[in-house]
């Protein structure tokens, strides 16, 4: 702890954390998962954890403003009765 003095004279103590050490290395993928992904990459496949642009490209919105009619341009549907 470190200890400080205010303008009266009176005394406050601060925690100051020691510096974080490093985290550890992250462990190494098992020899079986790595020949896997490399079997999928040598076949063009999606691979986990990595960017896939084919999927960006579905995934991304295909309707475009004023693709389709405002709800407003269209009468009310009649009521049933219920």
């Amino acid at each position: 702890m470190t200890t400080t003095y205010t303008a009266l004279g009176r005394q406050r103590r601060i925690f100051v954390p020691p510096p974080a050490a490093s985290p550890p290395p992250p462990p190494q993928d098992p020899p079986i998962y790595r020949d896997l992904m490399r079997t999928w990459a040598d076949r063009g496949r999606a691979l986990p954890g990595r960017h896939d642009p084919e999927w960006v490209r579905l995934a991304a919105p295909t309707v475009t403003r004023g693709q389709f009619s405002e709800l407003s341009d269209f009468p009310a549907p009649p009521r049933d009765g219920r």
